[in-house]
């Protein structure tokens, strides 16, 4: 364990974001080593299903801003490993937030998740391509046919984006739920001239 992590215990033992148990040295700097083991993996589209200690990690990073998670979340995509060869030498478009969201978030979760998982698939690269031209209600709070509505037509390349239409386009979410949004991305990536399209999320739920 570093020295500062070490003497940080003394005064603030670390807890686990899923069940608030303490965490000793391992693999998860925000999980217990059982929390850890119990995440569930799923094949793409996503690394885990959106249950238990994965829910808990995306809630910790896009709702209390707890980007330590974000090494966790690194750690999951090293486990999985069809996601990996998925994103292998491809381009990752990170869903945009619009930019009054982002800028009370101060982040967009999914540029960041992109990042996690560039650094652990050979040749990948982070790309936002994409823009949120107009805003959208938060999807969470939406059932199917309202998220379809809500998001359909508010994305679009980017004011600059240059485009290769030769490579994998990988589009990256947090979580991919009914897929209305990752759609909406795709058809965006199409109409600007985009030949190979896939998505995928850290979780699936």
């Amino acid at each position: 364990m570093p020295a500062t992590r070490r003497w940080l215990g003394v005064f603030f033992p670390p807890q686990c974001v899923a069940c608030g148990g303490l965490i000793e040295d391992g693999p998860f700097s925000s999980l217990c080593a059982n929390c850890g083991q119990s995440l569930e993996f799923v094949s793409p589209p996503a690394a885990v299903r959106f249950a238990g200690p994965a829910r808990e990690l995306v809630l910790a990073l896009k709702y209390r801003k707890r980007r330590e998670v974000l090494g966790d979340i690194e750690q999951v995509f090293r486990r999985a490993d069809s996601l990996i060869a998925l994103a292998s030498n491809a381009v990752l478009v990170p869903v945009p937030l619009s930019p009054l969201r982002q800028r009370e978030r101060g982040f967009n979760q999914a540029h960041l998740i992109a990042r996690a998982l560039a650094r652990v698939a050979p040749g990948a690269r982070v790309s936002p391509l994409l823009a949120r031209v107009r805003e959208t209600q938060i999807q969470a709070s939406l059932g199917r046919d309202a998220r379809a509505v809500s998001v359909k037509n508010a994305f679009a390349l980017a004011p600059g984006a240059r485009l290769n239409s030769g490579p994998l386009h990988l589009i990256i979410d947090d979580v991919i739920t009914t897929g209305s949004t990752v759609e909406n991305c795709a058809q965006a990536l199409r109409r600007a001239g985009c030949a190979r399209i896939d998505v995928a999320a850290f979780a699936q739920g």
